[in-house]
């Protein structure tokens, strides 16, 4: 058979004759995967909420198959914050009327910037499918990874925080300071540094000042886990170390010092050991929020970032031992 030098090109790029591609026998290329929601811990109810403007407030898997559907607002904000929440809320729904329905997830930063990247969350064995409208994370890095993707361009810093050490009350192991951290008779509970801000931006870096993060790592990075015989990093909140310490299975962690605040008026048994401004950390820890670009409900997503430089917003942080952001750190401005 003779194809004409018209034809031939075409025939070949069929794959009708010649070398080794056939279209009967080629499979066609695999659809691209579809990334994998992002799976929230079980037993997590308390962090899944959805705040009615009527007073009510639904939890956990019901706030979730309502919060695409009745949220007017959409927040998914660093974990540490969730004690604060409440009140920061319903005062936003109070300073502005038309607010409606906030919901809300308070997770550690990079379990919630994992679920923004994958489309959403799995929980108790269903899918849920949604975005947020606004995202807070501890330190700036988590919005800049969102700017790379194009996800988000503008940031404020809305409050600060800083680490503290928690011991059962009336300190019985004697712990002076984070150098104490290297003593072996201890039975320590860290934040995990793989989805806590908390450890990942911040006690890390202290902890390497000190010289003690490889010896209390154990060169791993893990959670739910023991490192090393005395360690215990965390499974998803550094909020068990004070459950920790109240079972009597741990002498000494790392919190915000907010975390010890609220344990505190929980009615913990435990106090804090002061730490210097360069283990603190308190000049240094920022938290970062911003509205994703296109979000669904923009102009919500920009009234709560004026509440937030509102002094409302910041009573409403305060009153939980927040740290007050200055003018300057309330200035929206580009994300570097």
């Amino acid at each position: 058979m003779r194809f004409s030098h018209y034809a031939l090109p075409v025939l070949l790029a069929l794959g009708l004759i010649g070398g080794h591609a056939h279209a009967q026998s080629d499979k066609s290329a695999p659809p691209a995967a579809i990334p994998s929601l992002e799976p929230i811990p079980p037993n997590k109810d308390s962090d899944l909420r959805l705040f009615y403007a009527d007073g009510r407030i639904v939890t956990g898997s019901a706030a979730l198959q309502k919060m695409d559907s009745d949220a007017n607002l959409t927040l998914w904000l660093a974990g540490n914050q969730f004690f604060a929440m409440e009140d920061v809320i319903r005062a936003f729904q109070k300073q502005y009327a038309q607010a409606g329905n906030v919901g809300l997830i308070t997770l550690p930063p990079g379990i919630i910037l994992k679920a923004i990247n994958a489309g959403g969350w799995t929980y108790e064995g269903k899918e849920y499918r949604m975005q947020p409208d606004v995202y807070a994370s501890v330190q700036l890095g988590h919005l800049k990874a969102l700017k790379a993707k194009g996800r988000m361009d503008k940031y404020l810093i809305y409050t600060h925080n800083a680490l503290d050490l928690v011991v059962n009350k009336g300190n019985p192991k004697k712990i002076q300071g984070i150098a104490d951290l290297g003593r072996d008779d201890l039975r320590i509970m860290l934040p995990n540094p793989l989805t806590e801000g908390i450890m990942t931006f911040y006690a890390k870096k202290v902890l390497i000042k000190h010289k003690l993060w490889d010896k209390l790592s154990g060169g791993k990075e893990c959670k739910s886990c023991d490192p090393t015989p005395n360690v215990h990093f965390t499974s998803v909140h550094h909020r068990e170390i004070p459950d920790g310490l109240k079972a009597g299975t741990v002498d000494v962690g790392i919190v915000w010092a907010t975390e010890t605040q609220n344990a505190l008026g929980e009615g913990h048994a435990m106090e804090a050991v002061p730490l210097p401004a360069e283990d603190s950390l308190i000049d240094e820890v920022s938290y970062a929020i911003g509205a994703l670009n296109k979000a669904r409900h923009e102009d919500a997503a920009n009234k709560y970032l004026s509440f937030l430089q509102s002094d409302q917003g910041q009573n409403a942080y305060a009153k939980f031992g927040f740290i007050r952001a200055s003018k300057a750190d309330l200035q929206l401005r580009e994300i570097p």
